[in-house]
Order: structure tokens, then C-alpha cells, then sequence
């Protein structure tokens, strides 16, 4: 195969020379033509134990997607794992000696740690936060994939671009020269597999449909939270908490891997780029309506919703605060305020905060200071989640935790593991919350949990029923 990339290798030993950099995108296009994101992942993933697919959405565009395979490191975070504690410690340590040179042509995310980290990492980032939790779904608290070859979709010109990296401090030209190879022999490889014809098969044995979800504490046992935390709330405990259901579905649809993590989050929990720090507060909801006209009109009730408004800007001071944290405080300012977004089962009051980092801040610092989200734990947000850990007794695991990556440029992009499925052990799990205060409805609060889940709930049905019937046939 006969690779045009880019840079060329004059380029990358003229950058190397200037001392610009140690880090290089090398990269080559591919025509997108039939291939699509998910069938580029099966024929790249099929050979790998970890391996990861990316899609970002903003205003209803697909901006970007990613996908990748075959970490060259792989942290793993957890009591019975081989890290302990911080798990962005290991993360930094990685990328701390890398001096990034951007590429025309390349998002600024080309490769770094991909990955997730679970809502209970928030104790090795507060002491205060201490105590152990039942761990019924017994996966590690953070996994981070270290990458280096990534597959990117560029929608706008209809071209795939696989990219690896030239990584070494050496300047002689020809072990330059042998570094230039390996990226190029990556990106080789890869380029075979997505020019396959054969899309892999999942192996995909009988489906039997009708399974139920069942939840972990029920009906009366959510509701039951709500009302503990109103108690608190009008004790001045708190002015806000958002406890959580987890729902158990079985299921037959094949797992990839030890597990997998599936999600459709639509919040971000915390985003740097170019020094810049962003939060995405959610909070307020309604169903979708059956029509246009019901849908407007519920979108109206939500905005004229008392507590719904008084959560909203409650959970905007304290993503202002978390901001203010770690910026320059001249530089902190709602960029939107009280939006609606609708998505498939529900619509919600959104909004943007954001600030300049302090010279003494990096996105790691960022990130500790707003995890987790106060739009699923609550405010003030230690004691909330004192209360909520106090109430659920168990490990959150990955649910509003945060998935996303720390890349080579230094900059940070995660969402909150929400609207988010973990696939193990033949069971789906889903989990849901709401924010509670003082003048909350029980079971209002509990049906909003549901309304959350609507969509995995319904996803699941979806793709049995489908797969049920191509069985038949």
C-alpha cells in the first residue's frame, strides 16, 4: 500500500530540529464512502480486548467521532486493581513530559487517555468523603486507555483520517527517520482493516424477549429517600441532594468484552480548551409531549416552574463556584442561561458557565474541582454526597462519573455518565436520579427517575425485538 502522509518526513525532522515539539499527529485520508462509524469500529475493535467509540452532538450536528484501538497502556483503578487512589495521577504522569504540535487539518484531540472515572473517585479527591459501599457491579472505580491510533471521522468532507503519532525526544535524523516508520506502519495496519470488505459479526446467540428490569431499592424505596432528604433540607443539612435508582435488566444482547459501557449522555461535565474551563449545568425536566403543540407547551410549564427554576439556578451558582475554583475571577460568566433542550423522552433547562484557568491550574486541577457534577449530587455538594452515600449504601460505579478523554494537546473533554448503560454479566444496568428539595413531590420524583431510563429502557426492546425477529426468519 503506498501511503501519502501527512506530514511528510522532511516535515516532521524540520519540527523536531526547531525543538517545537516531541509529540507529532502523522496521519492519512481515507474516502469515507460506505464506511460508517460503527462498522469502521467492528472491523478495527475485532482483534482487541479494550477499545473505544466516540460520537459528539452539538445542536442536533454530529461534529465528531471517534474511534480506536489497542491501547499501548492500560490504567486501571481500583481496590483490587494495580492502581490505587487519584486515578488522574497515573493519567498526568503520562502526558506530563508531552509537547504537543498541532497539525492542520486534525482536531485537536488526536490521541491521550481515554477512559472513564466512577462518582465514588470523588473520595480520593475529598478526604473528607470516607467510608466503603457495597459493590454489587464489582468493576474498577476508572479505566484509562492510553492512545495513540486513532480513527476520525471528518462529516463535513466525508473522509476518515487515521492518525498516529511520532513520540520521541530523539533529533538525529535517522532514528527520527525509524520513529516516522513505526507511526507509519500503524497507520498501515489500520488502514488494511477498515479497507476490509468483511465487516466482523457479532456473535449474537437466541434472544428471549419479555425480561423485566427490577430496581434496587423500588418504589417506596426511592420515594422513601425523598422524603429523608427533605427532612434535611428543611433541617438547613442541605438545599439540595439528587439520590439515584439502579435498575437490573437481563438481557441476551451480546456483551463485548469483561463489560461494556454504552451512553447517550447529553451533559458535559467539565470541558478545557485553549485554557479555557466550560461546565454545562442540567437541571429542570419535563416529558416529551405526544405532539408539537403539547411538547411546546410543557417546554413553557418548565420554564414557569418555580422549584424547577430555583434547582436550575441553584445548580448554576454552584457550577460558578466550581469554575471560580480555578479561573481568573474577572473571567468567570454564564455564557447561556436557562435554555431548553429536548431529547427523545424528555426536555430539560440548560446552561453554560465558564473561565479563564489561572496560570496555577491545569485541566487536571479543573477537573477535580467540578467532579462530581452538582446536577447528580447536590449542594452544598460534600454534604450531599455524605447523605446520598449514606442512603444508597452502594457504589455508584461508573453512573455520574464521567466518561471522556485527557489528550496529548492538554486539553480535557468529559460528560457525565448519565442516560449510561454498563453491560455485564448477561444484565444491563441503568441508573437514574433527581434533585430533591424542599418542597419536592415523591412520586413525582421517582416517575422523573423512570421518564430518565425511558430511553435505555427503550433501546433494549428495540434491538431484542429486532434481532428476535431476524431469528425467526
Amino acid at each position: 500500500m503506498s501511503l501519502k502522509l501527512k506530514p511528510t518526513l522532511e516535515e516532521i525532522q524540520s519540527i523536531v530540529a526547531s525543538g517545537k515539539g516531541n509529540t507529532i499527529p502523522i496521519y492519512a485520508e481515507l474516502e469515507a464512502d460506505f464506511l460508517t462509524p460503527v462498522s469502521a469500529y467492528l472491523k478495527v475493535a475485532d482483534r482487541c480486548d479494550y477499545s473505544f467509540l466516540f460520537e459528539s452532538v452539538e445542536g442536533g450536528e454530529n461534529i465528531s467521532r471517534y474511534s480506536f484501538i489497542d491501547p499501548y497502556k492500560l490504567i486501571r483503578v481500583g481496590n483490587k486493581e494495580s492502581v490505587q487512589g487519584d486515578p488522574l495521577v497515573p493519567i498526568q504522569k503520562e502526558l506530563e513530559h508531552i509537547k504537543y504540535v498541532n497539525v492542520p487539518g486534525l482536531p485537536s484531540f488526536t490521541g491521550g487517555a481515554v477512559g472513564y472515572i466512577g462518582f465514588d473517585c470523588y473520595q480520593y479527591f475529598e478526604p473528607s468523603i470516607q467510608g466503603e459501599l457495597e459493590d454489587p457491579l464489582g468493576i474498577p472505580d476508572a479505566i484509562f486507555m492510553m492512545c495513540d491510533t486513532l480513527v476520525v471521522f471528518d462529516r463535513v468532507r466525508q473522509i476518515v483520517n487515521v492518525v498516529s503519532h511520532f513520540r520521541s525526544d530523539v533529533t538525529d535524523p535517522e532514528e527520527v527517520a525509524r520513529e516516522y516508520t513505526k507511526a507509519a506502519e500503524e497507520i498501515e495496519t489500520t488502514l488494511s482493516l477498515l479497507n476490509e470488505d468483511r465487516i466482523p459479526p457479532v456473535p449474537q446467540g437466541p434472544i428471549t424477549l419479555g425480561k423485566q428490569a427490577a430496581s434496587n431499592v423500588g418504589k417506596d424505596g426511592y420515594m422513601g429517600f425523598v422524603t429523608k432528604l427533605k427532612h434535611h433540607i428543611k433541617e438547613g443539612d442541605i438545599f439540595q441532594a439528587v439520590p439515584s435508582q439502579r435498575l437490573a435488566r437481563p438481557t441476551d444482547l451480546h456483551p463485548f468484552n469483561e463489560f461494556t459501557i454504552v451512553g447517550a449522555s447529553p451533559e458535559m461535565l467539565t470541558k478545557v480548551q485553549d485554557g479555557v474551563a466550560f461546565t454545562h449545568p442540567i437541571a429542570g425536566t419535563r416529558k416529551r409531549g405526544k405532539t408539537p403543540k403539547e411538547d411546546k407547551a410543557l417546554a413553557e410549564d418548565l420554564l414557569q416552574d418555580p422549584k424547577e427554576i430555583a434547582e436550575h439556578v441553584m445548580l448554576v451558582d454552584l457550577g460558578r463556584n466550581d469554575i471560580n475554583r480555578i479561573c481568573r475571577p474577572e473571567s468567570v460568566k454564564v455564557d447561556k442561561l436557562m435554555q431548553i433542550e429536548h431529547y427523545s423522552h424528555v426536555m430539560h433547562i440548560v446552561s453554560n458557565v465558564s473561565g479563564k484557568l489561572r496560570d496555577d491550574q491545569t485541566p487536571f486541577d479543573a477537573f477535580r474541582a467540578i467532579f462530581p457534577a452538582g446536577t447528580v449530587s447536590g449542594a452544598p455538594k460534600i454534604r450531599a454526597v455524605e447523605l446520598i452515600r449514606g442512603l444508597e449504601k452502594q457504589k455508584r460505579g461508573i453512573y455520574a462519573g464521567a466518561v471522556g478523554h485527557f489528550d496529548y494537546s492538554g486539553d480535557l473533554d468529559t460528560c457525565i455518565a448519565i442516560r449510561t448503560m454498563v453491560f455485564k454479566d448477561g444484565v444491563a444496568y441503568l441508573q437514574a436520579g433527581g434533585g430533591i428539595v424542599y418542597d419536592s413531590v415523591e412520586e413525582d420524583e421517582y416517575q422523573e427517575t423512570m421518564n430518565k431510563m425511558g430511553s435505555n429502557l427503550a433501546t433494549i426492546d428495540q434491538c431484542e425485538r429486532k434481532i428476535y425477529e431476524q431469528q425467526q426468519k
